[in-house]
């Protein structure tokens, strides 16, 4: 098993620099992971048994098993309302959970072909769930690791600090009021995976024929069903066992219709890979809502700014942020906040401290570094 999931851990590697937060991460590393684990374990045969075996008399067995996984399978909805007893009584009993005599009434039946394509839909989600942070990583281009320059480590240097600090304010008092596209972007990806879960759940619900966005809260509600009553979502949704029908010429030249019952061993696997899936996709999809609503805060009422920056560093003072974030447009502040959480506290407090003075100051000392603009062009 580790050798079949190993590469992912990949994924898992700790970021010196940060340039999202957690629940983008979330989304886009823990999200995307498991979505091709799930693939990668129902494609690995070997793990969970064969994808399907059917019974079936007079035919090789491994000729019915093929036909009936490439075409479909089918259950008798009405079946799963019966008990499943040894002792059978006609209309009142089944063998198995929605299995029972189709009587050629098509229209009574539940067809199930999603199964061959379950692997493929998984890892498609998981490109999905990716994408924001392939476009969020071609956007920022690095930019915050460049005006950082190391300096999220305490331990160097004085003068190499002090040469970094003067590069990084000149920086900021440079391009002041140009980060507004770099805020935006970021958001716009976080307001993607939203968009993203929203129509995953729809795609999810219109692949299992409109039954997916209830799995969950069916499944959880089972325990107050009845006995009698009692539909399990899993295997209505997931049926273990069905029924499958082969027709071929006989001798004498007539249809001969064949009647298999086949098991879905891996349907045991989908059920429990979808109730998980259901479960995190809500909560997602919840927390993702909320962080939406937090954003549109941050840019509409400006007075949460300071706070958040002083929630970042405890050690600005209460006016210093205020004023700060009364110089700086949305985008600079951004910045600024993004840096506080890169950055060293006691560095990060000083950069600060003196930017702070030189934006109060009529004319403010500016060098020259050559620092690449947000929109990819060096300064004079």
């Amino acid at each position: 098993m580790y050798k079949l999931l190993g590469g992912l851990q990949a994924y898992f590697k700790v970021q010196d620099i940060h340039i999202d937060n957690v629940l983008f991460r979330l989304h886009n590393v823990f999200t995307t992971v498991l979505l091709l684990a799930c693939s990668l374990i129902i494609t690995a045969t070997q793990y969970v048994g064969r994808p399907i075996q059917c019974i079936v008399s007079g035919l090789p067995s491994h000729v019915i098993n093929t036909f009936c996984w490439i075409t479909s399978t089918f259950t008798m909805p009405d079946a799963f309302n019966r008990q499943v007893i040894f002792f059978y009584v006609p209309g009142k009993h089944v063998a198995h959970p929605g299995v029972a005599n189709d009587f050629d009434d098509e229209d009574a039946k539940k067809y199930y072909t999603y199964y061959q394509w379950v692997c493929f839909v998984l890892f498609f989600q998981a490109i999905m769930c990716y994408t924001p942070k392939f476009l969020w990583d071609a956007f920022e281009g690095g930019l915050m690791r460049t005006i950082v320059m190391g300096l999220n480590a305490t331990l160097c240097e004085e003068k190499e600090k002090t040469a970094k600090k003067e590069i990084l304010l000149d920086y900021l008092l440079q391009h002041k009021k140009s980060h507004k596209m770099y805020a935006f972007r970021y958001w716009a990806c976080e307001l993607l995976c939203l968009i993203n879960i929203i129509l995953q759940l729809w795609m999810m619900d219109s692949f299992f024929n409109g039954e997916f966005l209830s799995y969950g809260l069916r499944v959880m509600n089972l325990a107050d069903e009845p006995q009698e009553n009692r539909v399990d979502p899993m295997i209505y949704i997931f049926p273990r066992i069905t029924k499958c029908v082969f027709h071929k010429y006989g001798a004498s030249g007539s249809i001969q219709k064949h009647d298999s019952l086949c098991i879905l061993p891996l349907n045991i696997v989908n059920e429990k890979t979808y109730i998980f899936i259901w479960f995190w996709y809500i909560i997602l999809a919840i927390l993702l809502s909320l962080l939406v609503i937090y954003r549109l805060v941050i840019i509409f009422v400006p007075e949460v700014r300071p706070r958040l920056l002083r929630a970042r560093n405890k050690m600005l003072s209460r006016e210093m942020a205020k004023s700060l974030a009364k110089k700086c447009d949305v985008g600079d502040w951004w910045l600024l906040y993004m840096l506080g959480r890169n950055m060293d506290p006691f560095i990060y407090t000083e950069v600060v401290s003196e930017l702070t003075k030189r934006m109060d100051s009529d004319n403010p000392p500016i060098r020259s570094p050559k620092l690449d603009a947000p929109d990819g062009k060096q300064s004079a």
